[in-house]
C-alpha cells in the first residue's frame, strides 16, 4: 500500500506538570481520566494511519505492524498518510477517504500493479496529533474538535475511528501525563478506543534506561521506538499478547522481547477496570 512521508518537527513546550517516579505513576490531581470504551473490537483487515513523521520513520510504524501481525497469524494491510510536522487539523479526512482514492491500487511482486475492489479500502482509521497538539495551549482546542469531527466522519463512512497516544520528549518526560489526559479525554467523549504507545515509552523509559527509544533529536523514535509503538499497537487493537512474536525488526531478541512485555503490561493496565 502507498505511504504519503514526511517530516516532524514543531518547538518544544516547557510544560510545568510534574510526575512521581516512576514516570508512568501520577499524583492524584494529575491522573488521566479512566478510559471508558473498554471492549475489544473486531480484528482489523485493513488500517489508515492518519499522522505526522512519528509514524513513518524507520520504515513506517505500519510495516512493523503489518509484520508483527503476519507473525501472529493476523491478516492485515495498512498505508501511512503523513505530512510533515502536521497537527490532525492539517489532515482533510474526507479527500483522504474519497472514492478512488487511497488504496485504489497496490504494488506487488515484480512490480506488478494490482488494482483493488472498489469501494470502502478501509475498516479502521488511526489518528496521532503533533506531538504538543494535544497539550499546547493555543492547539488544544483544536485537538478535540478535530478528534470530535473526524470521528463522525468516519462512523458515517462505517470505518472505525482510533486514537494513537504519543510519547514524551526524552528530554521532557512529564508530557506523558498531559497527553496520556488529553487522549483519554478525547476518546471517553467520542466513544473511541486508543492505543496507548506515550505510556509504553514511559513505562520504558522509567525501567529499561539501557534502551533507547529516540533519535539523537529526542523526539523522534529509534527503530526500539517504533517497534515498541508497533507492540503496543498489536496489543491494543488485538487485546493479544506481542510477547514471544518472531518478528523483532531486527533487534537483539532480548531486547524486543522486554520491549514486547512492556508493551502488552502498558495496555493492559491502561484497559483495566
Amino acid at each position: 500500500m502507498p505511504t504519503v512521508f514526511s517530516g516532524h518537527g514543531l518547538p518544544v513546550l516547557l510544560l510545568s506538570l510534574t510526575l512521581l517516579a516512576p514516570a508512568l505513576h501520577l499524583n492524584a490531581q494529575e491522573a488521566p481520566p479512566r478510559l471508558q470504551h473498554k471492549a475489544p473490537e473486531a480484528a482489523p483487515r485493513a488500517i489508515l494511519w492518519v499522522g505526522n513523521s512519528f509514524f513513518y520513520y524507520n520504515n513506517s510504524l505500519h510495516n512493523h505492524f503489518n509484520r508483527l501481525a503476519a507473525s501472529a497469524k493476523h491478516k492485515v494491510s495498512g498505508t501511512s498518510a503523513t505530512i510533515s510536522g502536521s497537527g490532525l487539523d492539517w489532515h482533510d479526512m474526507a479527500s483522504l477517504l474519497r472514492p478512488d482514492g487511497l488504496g485504489r491500487y497496490s504494488f506487488v511482486g515484480n512490480n506488478d500493479i494490482r488494482f483493488n475492489p472498489q469501494g470502502r479500502q478501509y475498516d479502521t482509521v488511526i489518528m496521532m496529533d503533533c506531538s504538543q497538539c494535544p497539550i499546547h495551549p493555543k492547539l488544544q482546542a483544536a485537538f478535540h474538535e478535530t478528534v470530535a469531527k473526524n470521528a463522525r466522519l468516519l462512523r458515517e463512512k462505517g470505518l472505525r475511528p482510533m486514537l494513537f497516544m504519543s510519547w514524551a520528549y526524552q528530554d521532557k518526560p512529564e508530557m506523558s501525563a498531559a497527553l496520556a489526559r488529553q487522549y483519554t479525554q478525547a476518546a471517553n467523549v467520542n466513544d473511541l478506543s486508543v492505543i496507548p504507545a506515550g505510556l509504553a515509552f514511559a513505562r520504558v523509559f522509567a525501567n529499561d534506561k539501557d534502551i533507547n527509544l529516540y533519535e539523537p533529536d529526542k523526539r523522534h523514535p529509534s527503530l526500539a521506538g517504533t517497534y515498541l509503538a508497533a507492540c503496543t499497537a498489536f496489543a491494543a487493537l488485538y487485546r493479544e499478547s506481542p510477547e514471544g512474536l518472531a518478528y523483532t525488526a531486527g533487534l537483539p531478541k532480548d531486547v524486543a522481547a522486554r520491549l514486547q512485555t512492556a508493551a502488552w503490561m502498558s495496555v493492559q493496565e491502561y484497559f483495566a477496570p
